[in-house]
């Protein structure tokens, strides 16, 4: 079987996105120093895979048009076995706003804008 690892995404600033992510997500900080070639890097995630955070000596690139562009980031989803609502709370604690609610089969899922206007999905099995 093949799993994802990692993905590699570029924000403004990685310590802060972290912090949020381990607030959150209750994820960890498995690494953090110097980028390959500038900037620096911040890996947050859990024992098996993590987002690596990104970001340039100097000012980033304008954000792209969401779901318009090829190659652009749609947005990242997450999966818990929690109280989808107490994760939604602590969205809100965060700073962040839960839209587009929905049901689905077999859960509930909702969608929040980040500090970087990435769009994560939080997603469970909850009825």
């Amino acid at each position: 079987m093949i799993r994802l690892e990692h993905a590699n995404i570029t924000v403004n600033n990685p310590e802060a996105t972290a912090a949020w992510l381990c607030d959150v997500f209750g994820w960890k900080i498995r690494w953090q120093g110097a980028g390959m070639q500038t900037g620096r890097t911040v890996h947050v995630g859990g024992e098996d895979s993590y987002i690596a955070l990104f970001t340039f000596d100097g000012p980033n690139a304008p954000p792209a048009a969401r779901y318009r562009t090829q190659a652009s980031l749609n947005h990242l989803a997450v999966f818990t076995d929690e109280d989808i609502s107490e994760v939604e709370a602590r969205v809100a604690k965060a700073g962040f706003e839960p839209i587009n609610h929905g049901d689905y089969a077999p859960g509930r899922r909702f969608y929040f804008l980040d500090h970087d206007g990435i769009e994560w999905e939080v997603a469970s099995h909850q009825a």
